[in-house]
């Protein structure tokens, strides 16, 4: 017999104890209590079709028994030791990765989560090339330390009211805009990013952006973007780093967003999926510029032998069960079924855009005050159809489809059944 205090019980306590920025979804949300594979569980027993899958992370399902199974026997066997004394399932983890890693991506350092992995990778960028200026784009996300949030385009994001004065972060247009053909935006980025190369790039030790930005809204670049931007990086000894904590192992249909998008980071950072649920990130790179990064360094629990029997665990699962293609397959009839309901209801879903299992629908281009408080109603809905989604973007006014990748067709089919069913309620409301 489970003693759940319900969501109210919860909610009083999180009022509480959490800070106040501490905020949840719903005006009416469940107590989650379980999760099996695509599925949710509140403590009343009511199941719900996870399609945001804790923003990208349990990739490989909730409470994946093929993957469990490895993270039990190994909390049982060895649980912690640091990365001062030897152990085997982060080595394993580390020669797997540089197998399945683009280009010429060899070595990782181990971490918790995918603030640590960017600020790891920007200071690696640092050290490598003896400059301490960034490049980002505008709207994009990479964390809440300091040099993290230093480089993060989102305003909403960027906490400390100092980093108004942080002077080694050059931002950029990012390669997108409403109502604007992405070659003309993308185009546009391009040519701010050549100029602040010629103004200042031996000041520059790298840009850091996101293959393609999750939180600001699901913004694909144009296929030829990345490699452009990676050409003009090279030339002035710029590095690029590849933040894929949302988009890496399979969402946008193959394995790195990068490698879709053909261009090679010199250094990409990932977290959430690799874990599914545990915390496990990294930064990985080259020998060469890996060399670079030689002063004393650890991390205490990065790579312990319970995150990395797990990583590893969740490695086979994807390349048993070839993810990645199940992403393309799937996103597929995902992005159609919403184009599909789009056309019906072009006054409600402006656009629906992204890559495999990654999709965004933006409501009222027109009035983003009124998309927000939409995608609102829209969760709060779909909720009580059963079905759990996301929300993103710059306004908040982005539904967000980013499931876990074992998501069935059936399950998107009856998704976007109850999603269709909803908007027909909220319009005539």
């Amino acid at each position: 017999m489970h003693n759940y205090i319900g969501p109210e019980n919860v909610l009083q306590k999180r009022q509480q104890y959490f800070y106040p920025c501490t905020s949840h979804f719903y005006r009416n949300p469940p107590q989650l209590v379980k999760g099996e594979m695509q599925y949710l569980y509140g403590h009343d027993g009511k199941c719900y079709c996870d399609f945001f899958a804790g923003v990208s992370v349990v990739a490989s399902g909730h409470c994946n028994p093929e993957i469990a199974e490895q993270t039990a026997e190994q909390l049982k066997t060895l649980q912690h030791t640091c990365t001062i004394y030897l152990t085997q399932p982060n080595v394993d983890l580390a020669e797997r990765l540089a197998g399945v890693l683009p280009g010429d991506l060899k070595r990782t350092f181990f971490v918790n989560s995918g603030s640590e992995a960017n600020e790891g990778a920007l200071t690696l960028a640092r050290l490598h090339t003896g400059r301490r200026g960034f490049i980002a784009l505008e709207q994009g996300l990479h964390g809440r330390t300091y040099l993290t949030m230093s480089v993060t385009g989102i305003q909403m994001w960027r906490t400390d009211p100092q980093l108004e004065h942080e002077k080694d972060v050059t931002f950029i247009p990012r390669p997108y805009e409403r109502d604007v053909d992405a070659d003309v935006t993308a185009r546009r980025s391009l040519d701010a990013l050549k100029a602040v190369l010629e103004q200042k790039g031996g000041e520059i030790a790298a840009m850091i952006a996101e293959p393609i930005q999750g939180n600001a809204g699901i913004i694909v670049p144009p296929a030829w973007y990345f490699p452009e931007v990676k050409a003009l990086l090279k030339q002035y000894g710029v590095l690029l780093i590849a933040d894929e904590i949302q988009t890496g192992f399979g969402r946008t249909g193959s394995m790195f967003a990068m490698t879709r998008l053909g261009a090679e980071p010199d250094i990409l950072t990932m977290a959430k999926a690799l874990g599914s649920g545990i915390p496990i990130a990294g930064f990985a790179t080259t020998d060469e510029i890996a060399a670079s990064y030689n002063r004393p360094s650890a991390s205490t629990f990065g790579g312990n032998p319970v995150s990395s029997a797990t990583a590893l665990a969740v490695l086979d699962y994807i390349e048993a069960h070839n993810l990645p293609d199940r992403a393309e397959q799937l996103g597929a009839q995902l992005q159609e079924g919403l184009q599909a309901i789009a056309n019906r209801y072009p006054e409600i879903i402006s656009e629906v855009r992204g890559a495999g299992l990654m999709v965004g629908a933006e409501l009222c281009w027109g009035d983003t005050q009124r998309g927000a408080g939409l995608v609102d109603d829209v969760l709060e809905e779909m909720k009580d159809r059963g079905y759990i989604i996301g929300k993103n973007g710059v306004d908040r006014n982005v539904l967000a489809f980013q499931p876990p990748l074992v998501i069935t067709e059936e399950n998107i089919q009856g998704m976007l059944t109850a999603l269709e069913d909803t908007l027909s309620v909220l319009v005539k409301a």
